[in-house]
């Protein structure tokens, strides 16, 4: 028998979807005029002041169940793959757009079988393996930033982090030496940039116009999709040669994408080569923004915390000394570094809503959710609200040690705060994205003196969702810091 989300008493009323709250509906449209799909988020958060913590969406003849209440997010998101998916909107969305399908999308038998081929691959061990990759991207990353101090030039934060992790990933995750820090040659990252945005701005369309009048942008996505795809089978391919060439690797993967092989030959596996081929792409489109989103905020954060960034910026340079880049030990001793990253991404998360869909009838709370039902959980909410976490609003890094009197609101934040998800379905990338983070703050810190972080206009950045929700316009100024030393790759004068 199919277990309910959550408690309640047995004679409590249920309330049905026509019996929420939420705001007014258009004929046939429903809500879908009223959403700006960068600033969704933002109208869901504000939506939950107004009609409560569960509230209802028409999208068209989709019917929404908005949820601001942390428990019952995370008890809906626990109770995947079996009681909620991901939408159907988006699978035929992202099957349109001719993206291949991975672990991201998948659901039922498919989604546990790529999931234990994901989640073996960024075993933990796997990725300290693959250590030296990053340590060698952060060094010239290092230099990339050195030119621009040199010459006082304003740095584009969020491009380049998005270089950062693009060549970080496809080191990391492929064995490709893809190297877009020490040069101007960033095709696949613009390929990249154009589908998640596209992707979130088709999910919350009114009408599908780029099946009837395509645009000029249409018509660039489907060149860069395509594009991107051969640039996975190119992955695929060489890993396979490698594998063959080298029977050992089977033993002692060279990469993420070595380990899903071997993983995915395994009698029994189910697994395929387009499906390797989706997980590949997903790991490429999530690892370069979220990461690199998170990374930005965080830059954001400290430099508008500088008792924060005092602290930070001290623990780096006693723990790395006059390393360039810290050696893997050195990223595990930067605890303080690490509770800002926890803090941003409490603040900041770069995925503020999550979308699912009911494969059941169920209940969240006191409401009645009927099969294929859309939730749509408000992940932020509580955790920035004073109800939950003392001093929610406060940047408070010390609050994820415990220290002190800060032990009530750590608990309350390490309870409340889901940026990488919950359940089953949790991100399994999400070792290799702190270690991201922690590698780049630690470069950074360690070798620049930060000189002015900010938008143009002087204003705090805009908050733009595409997906993953990036700050808007952030720039950065940097000086080298004073006998810093000079790293190995750096870029040739």
């Amino acid at each position: 028998m199919d277990m309910p989300t959550t408690t309640r008493d047995a004679s409590a009323k249920l309330r049905h979807f026509d019996d929420l709250p939420g705001p007014p509906t258009w004929p046939f449209f429903g809500n879908l005029l009223q959403i700006e799909s960068t600033r969704l988020h933002l109208q869901l958060e504000q939506w939950c002041e107004q009609y409560g913590s569960i509230f209802r969406l028409k999208l068209g003849s989709r019917r929404a169940i908005v949820v601001g209440d942390h428990e019952l997010i995370a008890r809906a998101l626990r109770d995947r793959p079996d009681g909620f998916r991901r939408t159907t909107r988006l699978e035929a969305v992202w099957n349109e757009m001719g993206l291949l399908g991975g672990v991201f999308g998948a659901t039922g038998e498919t989604w546990k079988r790529q999931r234990r081929m994901v989640m073996a691959s960024f075993d933990p061990g796997h990725v300290r393996r693959f250590f030296p990759q990053l340590h060698r991207v952060a060094e010239r990353l290092v230099g990339r930033w050195q030119l621009a101090a040199l010459h006082g030039t304003e740095i584009d934060l969020q491009a380049d982090l998005m270089r950062y992790t693009v060549d970080a990933i496809a080191g990391l995750a492929f064995g490709s030496d893809v190297n877009t820090l020490q040069s101007d040659e960033d095709v696949i990252q613009r390929h990249l940039n154009r589908i998640f945005p596209a992707l979130f701005k088709r999910l919350f369309a009114p009408l599908p116009l780029w099946r009837w009048l395509p645009s000029a942008e249409d018509r660039a996505l489907q060149r860069s999709v395509a594009e991107v795809n051969a640039a996975v089978d190119g992955f695929i391919a060489q890993a396979r040669a490698r594998l063959q060439a080298d029977p050992a690797l089977r033993e002692r993967p060279g990469n993420l994408l070595e380990a899903m092989l071997v993983a995915a030959d395994e009698p029994g596996s189910g697994i395929d080569d387009q499906q390797v081929a989706g997980n590949v792409l997903v790991m490429l489109l999530a690892g370069e923004d979220t990461t690199a989103n998170s990374v930005a905020w965080m830059v954001h954060l400290l430099w508008q915390n500088p008792q924060a960034l005092a602290q930070a910026t001290a623990e780096v340079r006693r723990v790395c000394g006059d390393a360039v880049a810290p050696t893997l030990e050195q990223v595990g001793q930067l605890d303080y570094v690490e509770a800002c990253a926890h803090e941003a991404m409490r603040l900041k998360p770069v995925a503020p809503q999550n979308g699912m869909q009911a494969l059941r009838d169920t209940t969240l709370g006191d409401v009645q959710v009927s099969t294929g039902m859309i939730v749509l959980a408000v992940m932020r909410r509580d955790a920035v609200s004073e109800r939950h976490v003392p001093n929610a609003a406060a940047f408070d890094p010390a609050r994820w040690l415990g220290e002190g009197t800060a032990q009530q609101s750590a608990s309350a934040a390490k309870r409340i705060s889901m940026p990488f998800g919950a359940g089953p379905r949790i991100c399994p990338g999400r070792y290799l994205a702190l270690l991201e983070m922690k590698m780049a703050i630690a470069v950074l810190l360690n070798n620049f003196e930060l000189q002015q972080v900010g938008t143009v206009d002087g204003q705090a950045p805009r908050e733009k969702l595409q997906l993953a929700m990036a700050p808007e316009g952030l720039r950065m100024r940097l000086r080298a810091r004073a006998g810093a030393p000079q790293p190995v790759s750096a870029l040739a004068a």
